[in-house]
């Protein structure tokens, strides 16, 4: 059959839209904060500063952060795993790194290559780091961590001594050296210094024994996020701040003006106009009430917006809210924009600034009834990362 026998053939337009390359969605890290939100934290104390930079730093990207930190004055970084560090040595990065999940079954002689700091809590793992160092040929360094109220992490006061005293063998020995002491607060958070007395006596105790049998620690470090902005007392020679590094707001009814570092943005990939009475997505959960548009946004539970979002969060186009409407899914989420002028490509703020009456972190946590480090942490690895202001 020819053209003439068929009709024409249909003619594709140009593209009206540019052929730049986009991802779907994009994380974009703004370092001038990270910046602003150390010094507000270190205003508060003349304490050293550790840069909690673990999961990635908080969805933030752990290398990039942890340049920036130590750039912007961080004595310290923390992460949870031995491989986390050695990730920062990789990249270059010499600053003093303190690890604190380790047993004897972990990659000692991985961290003791990479010449990391090793908390330890028992002396099972404390006996596993001597002895690994023992055969690596190398001394150790070490900080013992003292369970002060949380029932989590660390060594019981009953078992502190005992802790302390193959410490001590294990420095006459040659094999590790205790560089510090250390434990966290489980209730900082509340601004009463009701919350923290306890703890803070508690650790002044096992400083003291430890320091009684021969212990000499350069750092004795006990405050977190919430400690460092609330209770000044904790600051010690070392503060520890991850959550609040990030612009989380950590301590309960109080805002230090801590500014989010991160935005989470997408675009708009598909749009339809649909009449009163639709069902949208599994399920049918949503409904219009009246003629309107719905948008498609690439991204979804997979990429770590959570599925308890689905008709009660809301999204920015053009500095406008919209609500996501009917279920989340694996990759995609659907806004109802009314009647509003949005168009294909359209960029859509999922997270952002709430001083500039964007959704953040904070406001997914309320909904979803979780943590905002939940909510960052939990962004997906099909999200790429951009990274602006960097030092």
């Amino acid at each position: 059959m020819t053209s003439s026998e068929s009709g024409p053939l249909a003619v594709i337009p140009d593209s009206p839209v540019s052929e730049a390359i986009r991802p779907l969605a994009e994380s974009i890290i703004d370092h001038a904060a990270l910046v602003r939100n150390l010094g507000r934290l270190r205003s508060t104390n003349g304490a050293k500063f550790m840069a909690v930079v673990k999961a990635g730093a908080f969805g933030h990207g752990a290398v990039e952060t942890a340049r920036t930190a130590v750039g912007a004055g961080a004595e310290w970084l923390g992460v949870a795993t031995i491989e986390e560090a050695v990730e920062l040595r990789a990249a270059g990065i010499t600053a003093p790194i303190l690890v604190w999940l380790i047993d004897p079954w972990c990659d000692l002689p991985a961290a003791l290559a990479a010449r990391v700091t090793l908390s330890c809590a028992n002396v099972e793992t404390l006996t596993a780091v001597a002895s690994a160092a023992a055969r690596s040929g190398v001394i150790a360094d070490v900080q013992l961590e003292l369970d002060t109220g949380m029932a989590r992490a660390g060594s019981t006061e009953e078992l502190w001594g005992g802790l302390c005293a193959v410490a001590v063998a294990g420095e006459a020995s040659g094999q590790i050296r205790v560089s510090g002491l250390w434990s966290h607060l489980a209730m900082a958070n509340i601004p009463d210094a009701s919350s923290i007395d306890g703890p803070l006596k508690a650790f002044e105790r096992g400083v003291a024994s430890a320091r009684a049998i021969g212990l000499t620690p350069d750092e004795v470090h006990l405050a977190n996020s919430a400690a460092t902005l609330a209770h000044p007392e904790t600051a010690l020679t070392m503060v520890r701040c991850g959550a609040s590094l990030y612009g989380i707001e950590t301590v309960d009814g109080e805002s230090h003006g801590l500014e989010p570092a991160l935005r989470l943005l997408t675009r708009v990939t598909q749009l339809r106009r649909v009449p009163a009475g639709t069902g949208v997505g599994y399920g049918h959960r949503y409904s219009p009430a009246r003629d309107t548009t719905l948008v498609l946004l690439p991204v979804g539970y997979a990429d770590g917006v959570p599925r308890s979002l689905g008709g009660l969060a809301e999204v920015v186009i053009g500095g406008i809210r919209y609500p996501m409407v009917g279920a989340i899914s694996m990759d995609q989420i659907m806004v109802d924009v009314g009647d509003a002028d949005v168009a294909i490509g359209d960029e859509v703020v999922l997270l952002g600034n709430p001083a500039d009456g964007e959704p953040d972190a904070a406001e997914w946590a309320r909904i979803a009834n979780t943590l905002s480090h939940e909510i960052l942490t939990g962004l997906g690895a099909r999200i790429k990362q951009r990274h602006i202001n960097v030092l």
